[in-house]
């Protein structure tokens, strides 16, 4: 019985000699090693390189036709004369989630319409070195719809007075733009 396990305890001493050293001789920087790596890590491709189980051996595909990106809403309509028609009978509606933020609404108009508008009646710094905008206290102005509005920001007035702003104004703020001018026309 004695004999049995001192052979035991010399095979066993070894093994669990080696093993702690292994464990301790470990870097924990690595990942550990595994054993089934084939179906847990699948190789990815970089977006512009070539992949031949794609259509034309390209990684990056062009989107289906019709979708839109996220967080973009899609203009149908042009700066062009036969456009604006359209434009102007469009009634949008202003997005529901452009109605929060206040101080964002009045900080877009302070810095953006402030310059042209300055006591609603285009009297602005800029203003005077153009040809005056038309004041959005006019009939005119309050009858404009919101689509219409939201496309003069966008693509600009076809006189020159007032340039497109598509570029500095993104479009959720367009529409926060608007729904500030029309507080400021109520009052």
């Amino acid at each position: 019985m004695k004999t049995k396990l001192a052979v035991v305890f010399f095979i066993l001493l070894p093994v669990v000699v080696l093993g702690s050293l292994y464990g301790l001789s470990r870097d924990f920087s690595e990942r550990n090693r595994e054993v089934p790596t084939q179906m847990q890590y699948s190789p990815a491709s970089l977006s512009y390189t070539e992949n031949p189980i794609l259509p034309e051996d390209m990684t990056l595909q062009t989107p289906p036709s019709g979708t839109v990106r996220r967080g973009f809403l899609p203009l149908h309509y042009q700066a062009t004369p036969e456009m604006k028609p359209v434009r102007e009978r469009t009634r949008q509606s202003i997005p529901a989630y452009a109605a929060k933020n206040i101080a964002r609404k009045i900080y877009l108009y302070e810095h953006l319409c402030r310059l042209s508008w300055n006591d609603r009646v285009g009297d602005g710094p800029i203003a005077a070195k153009y040809m005056p905008p038309t004041s959005y206290k006019a009939p005119a102005s309050i009858a404009l719809p919101d689509g219409a509005m939201f496309h003069i920001i966008t693509y600009g007035r076809n006189n020159g007075n007032m340039p497109p702003h598509a570029a500095q104004v993104l479009p959720d703020d367009r529409w926060k733009v608007i729904l500030y001018i029309r507080t400021l026309q109520k009052q």
